[in-house]
């Protein structure tokens, strides 16, 4: 069992190297500047809640953290339903928490006895910093029960940690690329299969339209670095490797080179986004008519089709392709997704892993595929379907690649160093020097 010293120092260890950072939105808690207070002695993931007499828990409010727009309404509105029914008297209040500033909001209410949600949903590169600072209840018994072997393996190993599991598979999504078909019939062309054809469609796409103000053949907002990663991983780079035990910055290798120069040749000659903007809300652009190509994950094409925020009317001209490789096979896209987790300082620890349940089974993973996610369990894959969309969805997802698996890599993400290095290179800066810089910073984070 950990011991309540765990958490508290774990957790404070975390909140001081992103104060070092700095905080990036300035959105944390009211007590973000408090000390991490120390865990309950019933922190190992077991019936916090239980009177001992095996009865079922006392009815209480449930919280839960879901991130951004992935996890539609539909599903919420599933999920509430369905836990108040199974939980007779307990109510299950879901708050959205944005993408943006997440590090501090959960480093600070996961330290919280009294401020902390139930259950969480947490990037899955940023699961591995929690998981080993004992900021989640051992979940690994109801490991088999959640779905075992059929999990995605990549999420549980992201949520494990000295072969014990604290946070599993909710959702996984890669990125694949959005066009309209009607510029490139405009422009002669045809859907790429190599990453040098991607390029130069991407550049003519930009040429054949530079009457339309920011019109980009291929979006790529400066702090774009999760869609940038494709193409270094192309060229055979990485952001950091393992040495003798350590984790260094690897931006600097030749390999890492060419593809960091790449990504500057398609700010400067494809993309017209904001070269200190980031990539929320793409169809924006893309329904203003600024956008030839986009690489974006599934759920895109629901935001598009949206009488309120998107462009329905545009969808017949809306095609997908997985974003090719160099070899013609798809290319190493960033496999973005997020783990689910009780937080150890819940006060309802029975009625948090009823929800994990909930959440893992079959009736409601299956919705994922309905809105263009991959479902945390493989066998139900199929249901993203046989159209286009599932099609690129599939060969997107055969060659994704997840950040290194170092267990500080969420503190590389929460300082922001890798925005501010593709800021930097859309500007023209010089990339041998920023990546040497950033070189530096990423391993002093990591290690």
């Amino acid at each position: 069992m950990r011991t309540t010293r765990v958490l508290g120092a774990g957790l404070a260890a975390v909140a001081l190297v992103l104060a070092a950072c700095g905080s990036d939105d300035g959105n944390g808690d009211d007590d973000a500047n408090a000390e991490a207070p120390a865990a309950s002695a019933d922190d190992d993931g077991g019936d916090g809640d239980d009177d001992g007499n095996g009865d079922a828990p006392e009815p209480a409010e449930i919280r839960l953290w879901l991130n951004g727009p992935d996890t539609p309404d539909s599903m919420r509105d599933w999920l509430v339903d369905a836990f108040e029914e199974q939980n007779p008297g307990s109510t299950l209040v879901i708050e959205e928490q944005q993408w943006e500033g997440l590090m501090d909001r959960l480093t600070t209410s996961l330290g919280s006895t009294s401020e902390t949600p139930d259950v969480v949903e947490v990037g899955n590169t940023q699961a591995p910093t929690f998981t080993t600072v004992g900021a989640f209840s051992d979940i690994t018994d109801l490991l088999p029960e959640l779905g075992g072997d059929d999990l995605l393996e990549g999420f549980v190993e992201a949520g494990s940690a000295e072969g014990r599991t604290y946070a599993v598979p909710l959702y996984a999504g890669s990125a694949y690329v959005f066009y309209r078909t009607d510029l490139f019939d405009a422009s002669g062309l045809d859907v790429p299969t190599t990453m040098e054809e991607f390029v130069d469609a991407a550049i003519t796409l930009k040429e054949d339209n530079a009457d339309v103000a920011n019109f980009s053949g291929f979006w790529l907002p400066g702090q774009d670095w999760r869609d940038g990663a494709a193409f270094l991983w192309d060229a055979g780079g990485d952001f950091a490797v393992e040495e003798n035990g350590e984790w260094v910055g690897a931006l600097s290798t030749p390999e890492s080179q060419a593809g960091l120069e790449l990504v500057q040749r398609l700010f400067e000659e494809a993309s017209g986004a904001p070269r200190d903007g980031n990539e929320a809300e793409p169809e924006v652009p893309f329904c203003a008519d600024e956008i030839g190509m986009m690489l974006r994950p599934g759920w895109v094409r629901w935001s598009i089709d949206n009488e309120e925020i998107g462009c329905p009317d545009m969808m017949e001209n809306v095609g997908v392709f997985a974003l090719p490789g160099s070899d013609g096979q798809p290319a190493p896209v960033l496999l973005g997704g997020s783990n689910i987790a009780v937080s150890a300082n819940s006060q309802n620890q029975e009625l948090a892993t009823n929800l994990v349940r909930l959440i893992l089974s079959d009736d409601f993973q299956r919705q994922y595929p309905e809105n263009g996610l991959t479902p945390a369990k493989v066998s139900l894959a199929d249901g993203l379907g046989d159209d286009e969309f599932a099609q690129a969805t599939i060969e997107a997802v055969s060659n994704a690649k997840l950040t290194p698996a170092a267990a500080a890599w969420a503190s590389v993400e929460g300082s922001r160093i890798l925005e501010d290095l593709f800021v930097a290179i859309a500007n023209g800066g010089d990339i041998e020097q920023l990546a040497s810089d950033a070189d530096a910073a990423i391993s002093a984070q990591l290690n």
